[in-house]
């Protein structure tokens, strides 16, 4: 009823390898660093964590409410906002996306003006959809665990990108980690 979290728990551990490729580059070697974070994220991490959301979708569970036309449709605007936050993202950094390394720099402009984590932020969306559009209680776990591992994850990263790309600390200052300021803080007023 749960083999979903053999699949999801450690293909976010394997995820985590991102936050780590400074260790992973100090220990080995820049090119070897990046290696091993391209292979623990995106070949081990990404593919066995989507199997796992996949498998928690599959699972036949009682649902907690009724799936409507509405509910479908909100979900399906959700998903898309997410993936469409997560393209923009992806676009904006490039092969920084797929493969950090020590030698990355700062993308402050586009989608990365306005938030730390957009690719993060796009993720929330789509566990947030995921769920309405399947309301059972294995899809609610996976979503509550892919939304700690989001947070456990950017912590990790922002400590990472720190050593990595020290003009962060100060973007760390201006721009949300996740989701846009509504309104920009007025600094003349002080």
């Amino acid at each position: 009823m749960y083999w979903f979290l053999l699949f999801l728990i450690p293909g976010f551990i394997s995820n985590l390898a991102s936050a780590f490729t400074t260790t992973f580059s100090e220990k080995w070697g820049r090119k070897t660093g990046t290696a091993l974070t391209i292979v623990l994220r995106d070949i081990t991490g990404i593919p066995v964590w989507a199997i796992g959301l996949v498998l928690a979708i599959r699972e036949s569970s009682e649902w907690l409410y009724e799936v409507t036309l509405p509910v479908q449709i909100t979900g399906w605007i959700i998903i898309t906002i997410g993936a469409i936050i997560i393209v923009i993202a992806l676009i904006s950094i490039r092969i920084k996306a797929a493969a950090p390394s020590t030698g990355d720099s700062l993308v402050r402009k586009g989608i990365y003006s306005l938030m730390r984590h957009p690719i993060h932020s796009g993720t929330f969306l789509e566990f947030a959809g995921v769920f309405i559009l399947r309301p059972s209680l294995q899809v609610g776990i996976a979503s509550i665990i892919g939304v700690l591992w989001i947070l456990l994850q950017s912590r990790f990263e922002e400590k990472d990108l720190i050593k990595r790309i020290p003009e962060y600390k100060d973007y760390m200052k201006q721009v949300p980690r996740f989701f846009p300021r509504l309104l920009k803080k007025n600094t003349d007023l002080n």
